[in-house]
This record gives structure tokens, sequence and C-alpha cells, in this order.
């Protein structure tokens, strides 16, 4: 008798087992429905003729990245970053535009947009932050 009700609240009675271990659980699980407040924002780029494209596609090319942003402005420049050793690109690049009009219909146009089938991102390039000095070598060499 008593296994029987045991039995009968493990199953979570008429509604199940499968309910009474999902019905506590939120809708957003595993990700929370807002940010952490105690984790700092990033902080917003200066609107500048130079975009960063992240999620590149290992096969894109210079090229390739050229021609998809000159649709919306006179590209100057497009760069995708490779890796030194084998050659192929690390996922993301550079393209700068002659005017801040171009940058700004670039980042309209192609934010969230697919290239050579992956969704690139693109938004204002971030200056270079000045890496902290080197110690004094004291004349030797390695």
């Amino acid at each position: 008798m008593a296994m029987k009700a045991a039995t009968r609240v493990a199953a979570g009675g008429p509604r199940g087992l499968r309910s009474l271990l999902f019905s506590t659980v939120s809708t957003n699980f595993p990700f929370p429905s807002q940010p952490a407040a105690n984790q700092p924002q990033r902080p917003q780029a200066e609107p500048s003729t130079n975009l960063f494209v992240s999620g590149l596609s290992k096969r894109t090319t210079d090229e390739g990245l050229r021609e998809c942003f000159a649709k919306f402005g006179e590209v100057v420049h497009a760069r995708v970053v490779k890796d030194r050793a084998s050659g192929w690109s690390k996922g993301f690049g550079f393209v700068r535009y002659s005017t801040l009009e171009g940058a700004a219909a670039g980042i309209e146009g192609m934010d969230g947009k697919f290239l050579d089938g992956w969704v690139i991102f693109a938004e204002y390039a971030r200056p270079r932050e000045n890496p902290p000095p080197s110690p004094p070598s004291y004349g030797y060499r390695q």
C-alpha cells in the first residue's frame, strides 16, 4: 500500500513525472533572461570608416570580402586576417570605406547576413589598445 502511494507521488499524480521535473525549469534554460548586472558592457566603438567583420568562413578571401561590402559604398581596403603558419583565415577581417555613410550602410547591409555560408557580423572597429611595455632586456638576446 505504501509502495503504491510512493509510486503515485513519484510519478507526480495525473500530471506525470516529466511535468513535475520540468515544470520548475524556466523556458530559457540554460541561458539567463537578462544579462548579469555585474558583467561590464562592451564599450561601443566610435563611428569610423573602418569596420571589424567577424564570423568569416575559412574560405573567404580579401576579394570576396571587398565584393560583398562594395555594394554599400566605395571600399578603400578589405583584408581577411590569416594565420601565419597555415595561411587560412582566422575568421575575422577589416573593411575600410571612403566615407562614414558608406561604413554605416555596410554595417546595416551586412550585419547578420550570410557570406560563404556563414553568418557574419559587422561593427565599427575599435582602435587598437597600446600593449604593455616589455621588460628591459639588459643587452641579452634570445
